[in-house]
């Protein structure tokens, strides 16, 4: 059965509400998933993995969320080879013009230099997800679990 670990950071609940929407959608493909809180999260964290989902809010001026700080350092020495990854970020536009999703575009770098094939397009969503990020989020589920098929 495929697997797919979703690794999250959340200081609002915005990010945590969205790893939520996405476990429903691997749920409702038959797709075994695990959520996993950053502080909870380590080198060894997809190992077992087929699908790699990062999701994460952006600090301040464009910094990595501070628990997800050793997991993002580690990320690019890791050989995940055979997998496929995909990242969301969420963020606020408004205060954060210059830093919008910055911390979700350094991930999405960071999985590329792993091995791993990128499933779908990095996914920005404004503050916490509506309904139409939802389908958003749905799309890019499908587009992961098409990749890894």
């Amino acid at each position: 059965m495929t697997v797919a670990k979703i690794v999250y950071a959340s200081a609002t609940g915005n990010t945590e509400g969205i790893s939520e929407i996405l476990e429903a959608a691997f749920e409702e493909l038959d797709i075994d998933v695990e959520r996993i809180e950053a502080d909870d999260a380590d080198e060894d964290t997809y190992e077992d993995a087929d699908i790699c989902v990062l999701a994460t809010y952006t600090d301040g001026d464009g910094e990595r969320p501070f628990d997800l700080e050793d997991f993002y350092e580690e990320l690019p020495e890791q050989d995940l080879s055979g997998k496929v990854f995909g990242v969301v970020g969420s963020g606020d536009s408004e205060i954060y013009p210059d830093y919008f999703c910055q911390a979700a575009i350094d991930f999405d770098e960071a999985f590329a230099k792993t091995g791993a094939t990128k499933g779908a397009e990095l996914v920005k969503i404004e503050n916490d997800a509506d309904d139409e990020d939802e389908e958003v989020l749905k799309a890019f589920v499908k587009a992961l679990a098409a990749a890894e098929a």
